[in-house]
């Protein structure tokens, strides 16, 4: 039986959660979550000039916006400084690594007679082998032994096999001189550690692989599974950068996007299923694979997001629905909907969720529910209201004084007024949409009374009318 799958996500805390880490952590829950193993948060916070509590934060909404929750404890790598240095310690006894002592003068040195006489800049330290009775009494950093002949192959489940030259690696430094370990070394300790079995993480992370594995081997660790992502690219075929929408996912959240759709987007950024664009997480869980993960870095589309978006919006349960909407009001800073504006946009949207690509959209849809008199018109509805269609409004109330406040019988209640003035329906439709929403936009007009009520109806209907008087 193999061991379950064991994945991680492990972002520097120096900002926001972008959305290439984002996909990146999609990939690993998607993974570990379609095999019923474990998805584990570390927080890579080595680097203490540029670690900030509110960047751990900002990682941490963004990922619970999009859903990706994690099993365990969030590891901080800062915090097992002590356990990446006593490995270290470990490979310098078991003479797999060695004290250096060569400055930094010395190195640069070293470079610069290797350039002058046209060899490899690759530093060689002079006390890889050194007798240990002639090391000086001075500040050293322990670097690792590198294999100085054959090559290093990396067995990667979506680059294919990888060979690097051993004599193009260096000694790798894995202990400064002032105790604390590199990151190199912290990372494949961590992974260690925490049992991860596959390491899924961006392509600019594949030549490190070969450095890491040094220490796997050095240390008789098993190796992980290595899957290296290419990363995202504009519309333009250029690495994503902010120009081309690469914000912080909850920036994303912020405009509107339902998370669902941006699981949706961000999982088909650089994997396949067949010809399949829109599925569920249930599907995504069920389907997803390494071997679907393209080589060619998936380029950012803006409208494939809004179509995505506009489709889960759609399919999206009412209940989910209008707990994202909750999250989207509190990201932008908006008042909360009050407890009758949120039981009536209950009421609508089974009309209003299947025309919109984002949640903005569909709360302008949804204005006629969430506004109350006296209704704003705005002014392209207004001319819509002129005396003669106010006069009809007020002819038409009393009509609607009906028992049966239902589709069929408004339905034929309106259409027998228009034809009693020698009208059609469309033509009552426009006044009607302004006195009800005060928008020129709106969903079916039989739709506004039914999600209204009658009684609100009649009295937004009343108020246009008498508005004529006035």
């Amino acid at each position: 039986m193999s061991a379950p799958v064991v994945t991680r996500f492990a972002p520097s805390p120096t900002g926001f959660l972008h959305i290439g880490g984002a996909r990146t952590a999609l990939f690993n829950w998607l993974y570990a979550r379609g095999r019923g193993g474990r998805f584990l948060l570390r927080i890579e916070d080595t680097d203490r000039a540029r670690s900030t509590p509110e960047a751990t934060e900002a990682i941490l909404q963004g990922m619970a916006w999009l859903g990706l929750d994690h099993d365990g404890e969030i590891v901080s790598q800062f915090e097992n400084a002590d356990r990446h240095a006593a490995v270290a310690r470990e490979l310098l006894a078991a003479g797999k690594a060695y004290k250096c002592f060569a400055t930094q003068d010395d190195i640069t040195a070293f470079r610069e007679a290797a350039r002058a006489e046209g060899k490899s800049t690759l530093y060689r330290s002079p006390w890889r082998d050194a007798d240990p009775a002639s090391h000086p009494d001075a500040p050293f950093v322990i670097r690792i032994k590198a294999p100085q002949s054959g090559n290093t192959v990396i067995h990667d489940e979506v680059q294919g096999e990888v060979t690097i030259r051993n004599d193009q690696l260096d000694d790798m430094v894995l202990l400064r001189s002032d105790g604390t370990p590199v990151y190199m070394l912290a990372v494949v300790v961590d992974d260690h550690d925490m049992g991860v079995t596959h390491v899924i993480r961006g392509d600019d992370h594949l030549n490190n692989a070969a450095r890491q594995m040094m220490i796997y081997h050095a240390m008789g660790w098993d190796v992980p599974v290595w899957a290296h992502i290419p990363l995202i690219h504009g519309p333009d075929g250029k690495k994503l950068s902010k120009r081309h929408g690469a914000l912080g996912a909850q920036e994303y959240q912020a405009m509107g996007y339902p998370a669902a759709g941006m699981r949706n987007y961000l999982a088909r950024l650089g994997w396949s299923h067949g010809d399949d664009e829109f599925f569920t997480d249930a599907q995504a869980r069920a389907w997803f694979d390494l071997s679907g993960i393209g080589k060619s870095p998936a380029r950012f589309d803006l409208k494939k997001l809004e179509n995505l978006s506009g489709l889960h919006i759609a399919q999206s349960d009412d209940a989910a629905l209008q707990q994202e909407i909750t999250g989207y009001l509190a990201a932008t800073g908006a008042p909360a909907l009050t407890r009758r504006q949120a039981e009536m946009l209950s009421r609508a949207l089974y009309c209003v969720k299947d025309r919109a690509k984002t949640l903005p959209e569909l709360l302008e849809k949804a204005h006629f529910a969430l506004t109350s008199r006296p209704i704003e018109t705005e002014e392209k509805a207004a001319k819509n209201l002129d005396t003669v269609s106010r006069g009809m409004l007020g002819e038409l109330t009393p009509h609607l004084q009906t028992d049966s406040w239902d589709k069929e019988n408004l339905e034929g209640i309106l259409n027998r007024f228009a034809e009693s003035k020698d009208t059609k329906f469309g033509k009552l439709a426009g006044p009607l949409r302004a006195a009800l929403s005060g928008r020129a936009v709106t969903p079916s007009v039989f739709d506004m009374m039914l999600v209204l009520g009658k009684e609100e109806t009649l009295a937004r209907l009343t108020d246009a009318a008498q508005d004529a008087e006035a």
